[in-house]
């Protein structure tokens, strides 16, 4: 990945201060470095993967644990020229022990660092990585590392391939502009394929390898796929998604019933496109557009989310998706605070009902982090009211509400010039009365509400259906200056039929990460309010609509703080 950027890589797991010596006992490991620990801030997530110290950005299940590797800086909380794998461990998803660094530079072809790069399991239950490395010349190249004691659970020492690099840049690629080897998947001849992320004729490309022994890899002429328009692709992802089920399906599945996922980070966003692979041909088909970073493109995520990666969950047979969620605040802020960048919650994805989008939701282990409880059914909300969610912690909760449709000729229709959902969010704001909207959730507020980030719905008719607006205002989320306070959008379509829309925000201080309509758009956000420094946070559902909204039901819980955050 190029210098500001980092891509979240193929495993799970959790990571320690560089030359760090561990046991395989917790206990004892969290000891060996709480001296290191800095003290809490205001603002520090408390349940989301983060390191101890430092600067980090953007998984795999081995022998009872899962594994995450990720870009860590191990000298300081901003970017630095030398970059690291670091590693932690989770029986549950939820509560890491941080281990030793995985990968550091120390040969040629990785010596100034050891970028992103995936997993993959080959048979007999043998992992392998593919990483890109910045070798002696500053020229990207694809290396492989392997366990060197694969009966250790925690999968500590890795040796490094003598023959790296595998791969180096194609002819047409610069060698800045390749990076990111997917997980490999096995066609019906038995070789292995691979793709890396790249720019070539001004065109992001999957550049796609084959190999019949993971060691001596033939490029193709032909990318898997390509787009303009869209500068590099970072961070490649190609997986299988089954059409008629929830279950996940391992990289390597054939089948009838399956569809594929193609997705590549670029120009800040991660976006996807769903269709056929073509292995005949070796050529992905999308259904639609394809990749091309336009206002219609489908996305993961409509707010901070980028450089993700998915895996298969073997033990409970799921795919599960990872983003690197960055800070909003400045360079000298994450020096003063020791620490930046955080992963998402981990989610659980799939194909939705009508095969057109993926439908993303936290994993279920999210559930062991809920403690206090409140709950409220049935409460009419009049026009351009709130009441306060009480009884519960503001900063570190999760909560789900569903609302009562209206009905779709009370809806106000549409315009066709609107079609960016997020100039549409920044234009009719929380405080701009519609119809049937805004409505939703005012989350890490003040008493006041001089600060508050605003997380809520706004439906409009399109013909036959609803086009329901879901946006994550941050304009208002803090007095502070110099902090980026995007406002993010996105648009759910919904039927005649359906009579019910849900939210879900996970806050977690200065982090949102929020699931509309079941998880089929997700929006990420940073919010720093000033308020939080001294004071607690609230959390308000509100209607500014100009007609009653119905909450159906409304469930809050505290969040835990998971084992590895202090």
């Amino acid at each position: 990945m190029k210098a500001f950027v980092f891509c979240v890589i193929y495993l799970c797991g959790l990571i320690l201060p560089s030359n760090g010596n561990s046991s395989h006992d917790p206990s004892r490991l969290v000891s060996s470095y709480r001296d290191q620990i800095v003290k809490n801030q205001q603002g520090k997530p408390s349940f989301h993967l983060r390191p101890l110290h430092n600067w980090m950005n953007g998984p795999v299940y081995y022998k009872g644990f899962y594994h995450m590797f990720y870009q860590y800086n191990p000298y300081g909380s901003v970017f630095n020229k030398t970059i690291v794998w670091g590693h932690s461990v989770s029986h549950d998803l939820v509560n890491w022990i941080h281990l030793k660094n995985a990968l550091v530079p120390t040969k040629p072809f990785d010596i100034n660092s050891c970028w992103s790069g995936s997993i993959t399991v080959l048979p007999g239950n043998k992992p392998v990585v593919l990483y890109t490395g910045l070798d002696a010349n500053n020229q990207q190249v694809q290396n492989l590392a392997m366990p060197k004691n694969l009966s250790d659970p925690f999968l500590e020492e890795w040796v490094k391939y003598s023959g790296n690099p595998l791969m180096t840049p194609p002819n047409g690629v610069k060698p800045g502009d390749f990076r990111d080897p997917t997980t490999a998947w096995k066609g019906k001849d038995g070789n292995w394929r691979v793709v890396v992320g790249g720019l070539r004729n001004n065109k992001g490309v999957a550049i796609l390898y084959r190999s019949k022994d993971f060691v001596h890899w033939i490029l193709y002429d032909d990318p898997l796929y390509s787009g303009r328009n869209t500068g590099i692709w970072e961070c490649p992802d190609f997986y299988p998604v089954s059409v008629n089920s929830r279950d996940g399906v391992e990289n390597s599945a054939k089948g009838k019933n399956l569809k594929y996922v193609l997705k590549a980070s670029f120009e800040a966003h991660d976006y996807y496109t769903i269709g056929s692979y073509q292995s005949d041909k070796e050529k992905f088909v999308p259904d639609g557009e394809g990749l091309t970073g336009s206002t219609s493109g489908m996305r993961y995520d409509y707010g901070k989310f980028y450089a993700s990666k998915s895996f298969f969950d073997r033990e409970k047979k799921r795919r599960i998706l990872w983003g690197w969620i960055n800070e909003s605040d400045g360079s000298a802020d994450d020096i003063k605070k020791g620490w930046a960048g955080i992963q998402s919650i981990p989610r659980q994805v799939y194909l939705s009902r009508t095969g057109r989008q993926l439908v993303q939701w936290p994993v279920e282990e999210t559930k062991i982090l809920r403690e206090k409880h409140v709950t409220y059914s049935d409460k009419k909300l009049k026009a351009k009211s709130l009441f306060e969610v009480t009884g519960i912690k503001a900063s570190q909760v999760d909560i789900e509400l569903s609302f009562k449709l209206p009905k779709l000729e009370e809806a106000e229709v549409l315009d066709p010039k609107w079609d960016d959902p997020q100039i549409l969010c920044s234009t009719k704001t929380a405080i701009v009365t519609g119809r049937a909207g805004p409505f939703g959730l005012l989350v890490m507020a003040s008493r006041d509400l001089i600060e508050h980030t605003a997380v809520f719905f706004r439906v409009f008719k399109d013909t036959h259906q609803f086009i329901v607006l879901m946006c994550s205002d941050q304009s208002r989320s803090s007095l502070r200056q110099g902090i980026d306070k995007t406002t993010y959008g996105a648009f759910i379509r919904m039927g005649h039929e359906d009579e019910m829309i849900s939210l879900r925000s996970l806050v977690d201080h200065s982090v949102i990460e929020s699931f509309g309509a079941d998880g089929r758009a997700c929006i990420t956000a940073r919010v720093y309010p000033k308020f939080y420094v001294k004071k607690e946070a609230h959390l308000y559902v509100f209607n500014n609509g100009s007609r009653d909204v119905v909450i159906k039901t409304l469930d809050a819980w505290n969040m835990k703080t998971t084992k590895g955050n202090w």
